[in-house]
């Protein structure tokens, strides 16, 4: 009997989510476009909902983990970030109110920000260490809710949030920056001779994603690694340190890269991996120092307490 996969699926506008158990992706177009209300005659397309990679390939569909997140697409749709639906104005599914898998709630979505708000409760430095998509989901949770699950005020919680999306777009202006370097010094050493159309090609090509997971990545970590510019200010402080302990014999393997951009790669999360604790570190010691200042105002009230309490 073929294994059921746990997954989600969702329209494009987000605003209908629900949870499936299926065999196979044909099954999930299926009863994807039923749960969704979708025509059964429509032409259907299948996208993860978290960036718009095109899913049609069933080996690279089944190897895709529990729980990922799908968006079904009608044939003149294109996939779009949250925020560029209705100006960003278009709220997250809440799989807590309308997930379902064989008739049980599925909470894990909701869950998954829920355990984030969580350790920002207990430590707000560890906003350093989340990953773009850790990230995002915060911020596209309702001000209210976050604010609950924070114990935070909504005008702090909203403060949040602003800083949460300062983050996110300063880690995509360094990459921008990156790249309009690795155009310059591209255009600066072709300056003068014509690539051939085969070199062109070659440059421009992006190796496939290797689906099976190896050495420990998820599949969502390869696809990462392999197919985003800059990955390690996409990737989560773990996943950074995976590759760093790896090292660029294994990495090499991994991708199928060459030395030269692999050992570049490598260095690159092992930077990026020791700027976030450097961060974590300084916050840390800013947080005992604080904390150090305050205690000797605390003892001599204490002290005054105590010397009125034997006056008496």
């Amino acid at each position: 009997m073929t294994e059921l996969k746990v997954c989600k699926v969702c329209n494009i506008s987000r605003q209908k989510c629900y949870g499936l158990a299926v065999t196979s992706l044909d099954q999930l177009k299926l009863k994807g476009g039923e749960a969704l209300g979708f025509s059964p005659s429509a032409s259907t397309s299948v996208v993860l909902e978290e960036d718009g990679t095109i899913v049609e390939d069933e080996a690279y569909f089944l190897c895709l983990p529990a729980n990922t997140k799908f968006m079904l697409l009608h044939a003149d749709e294109i996939w779009m970030h949250t925020h560029q639906i209705d100006g960003g104005t278009a709220q997250p599914c809440r799989e807590s109110d309308n997930l379902e898998v064989d008739g049980k709630d599925d909470v894990d979505g909701f869950e998954s920000w829920h355990s984030l708000a969580e350790q920002l409760r207990q430590n707000l430095a560890s906003i350093i260490l989340m990953s773009e998509a850790d990230l995002q989901s915060l911020i596209d949770v309702a001000c209210s809710d976050l604010a609950a699950a924070l114990d935070f005020s909504q005008q702090k919680t909203h403060v949040l949030q602003d800083t949460l999306q300062k983050m996110l777009d300063r880690r995509e202006e360094e990459r921008q920056s990156k790249e309009l370097l690795r155009l310059y010094l591209k255009a600066m050493e072709q300056e003068g001779a014509l690539d051939s159309p085969e070199e062109s090609a070659k440059l421009d090509e992006t190796d496939g994603v290797q689906v099976e997971a190896a050495a420990g990545f998820s599949s969502t970590t390869l696809m990462v690694l392999k197919d985003k510019k800059y990955p390690e200010t996409r990737l989560s402080n773990e996943e950074l340190q995976m590759v760093a302990r790896q090292g660029e014999g294994v990495m090499m393997e991994v991708l199928g890269w060459d030395s030269e951009r692999t050992s570049a790669l490598v260095q690159a999360c092992e930077s990026e991996l020791s700027k976030r604790l450097q961060r974590v570190q300084a916050l840390q010691s800013l947080s005992a120092r604080n904390q150090t200042t305050s205690q000797p105002q605390t003892e001599r009230e204490t002290r005054s307490k105590r010397h009125k309490k034997n006056t008496h």
